[in-house]
């Protein structure tokens, strides 16, 4: 009798897992595998990948040989970081201010967040164009944090405000009774237990932040090129697709391990939150 349980049972999993694992090896292992073949072989004499067997080694050596990809992946970094930061700077007040809102606004107040999100994402860049150009802003280093962080700031404030409205307020309470300052109990008690949030929006900018070339190539100018942007060049315009593969081995390569330490970091902050509670 268990038999004839375990079998309609068997089938459902099957059913449920099978679509989705099939997407992923579909469109994200298979493309993946791809990359990798691409990155260990020779161009095309007329761009590509030359014919069978032709496999080289020379896109890794060309960018190790070369300083100026290491330029762009360590300005790639520092305009990920900075709009990482500016999110958190911008973010944390707003997602504050929501979590702590009555509850009937709330729903209202993450709507207004969510909003930009019902409009093209090109349309939103070109209209930063339009306010950026009569000003002498556009084309500038500041126009593309400026674009990064309008782009990322929904995927800072959501984490953050899903995190804030799960805090207890006793706690602050608790803290005012043994003394603690508005500022002390912030930085004890409300941000300690925000840490989990802000390492979850934190993952959910840098990362593609790091990647992005479109808000680049429509609001910088030509030294605000990023890694992004060079792959994007490789395949499509000097159609080096070993090089282009290399560089996005590397940059996929980095990402994993900007997740891993995130998500250890998120870890250990979310230990620190069950310390103080």
């Amino acid at each position: 009798m268990s038999d004839v349980r375990a079998q309609p049972a068997d089938l459902t999993k099957w059913v449920v897992t099978l679509p989705p694992t099939a997407f992923l090896l579909f469109f994200f292992l298979a493309p993946a595998l791809i990359v990798v073949v691409a990155s260990f072989r020779e161009p095309g004499e007329f761009g590509g990948l030359a014919p069978w067997p032709a496999l080289s080694l020379d896109a890794f050596g060309f960018l190790s040989s070369d300083v100026i990809y290491l330029e762009i992946f360590v300005r790639s970094f520092f305009v990920a970081l900075l709009t990482t930061l500016t999110c958190i700077v911008l973010a944390y007040p707003l997602a504050w201010l929501i979590a702590r809102s009555p509850a009937k606004r709330r729903d209202l107040l993450v709507l207004l967040v969510i909003l930009p999100f019902a409009s093209n994402f090109l349309v939103r860049i070109y209209a930063w164009i339009m306010l950026l150009g009569p000003v002498g802003l556009l084309y500038t280093p500041f126009a593309v944090i400026i674009g990064m962080v309008y782009v990322h700031l929904p995927f800072m404030i959501l984490p953050l405000y899903t995190n804030l409205e799960k805090h207890d307020p006793a706690l602050l309470e608790a803290a005012q009774d043994l003394g603690a300052n508005a500022w002390t109990s912030f930085w004890r008690v409300t941000f300690p237990l925000s840490l989990p949030g802000v390492f979850s929006g934190s993952a959910l900018v840098f990362i593609p932040v790091l990647g992005m070339f479109a808000v680049p190539e429509l609001l910088g100018g030509t030294g605000d090129i990023l890694i992004g942007n060079l792959i994007k060049a490789q395949f499509l315009e000097d159609r080096d697709w070993p090089l282009g593969s290399a560089l996005s081995i590397m940059l996929t390569l980095a990402v994993l391990a900007l997740a891993g330490a995130m998500a250890w970091a998120a870890r250990r902050g979310l230990h620190g939150t069950e310390a103080v509670t």
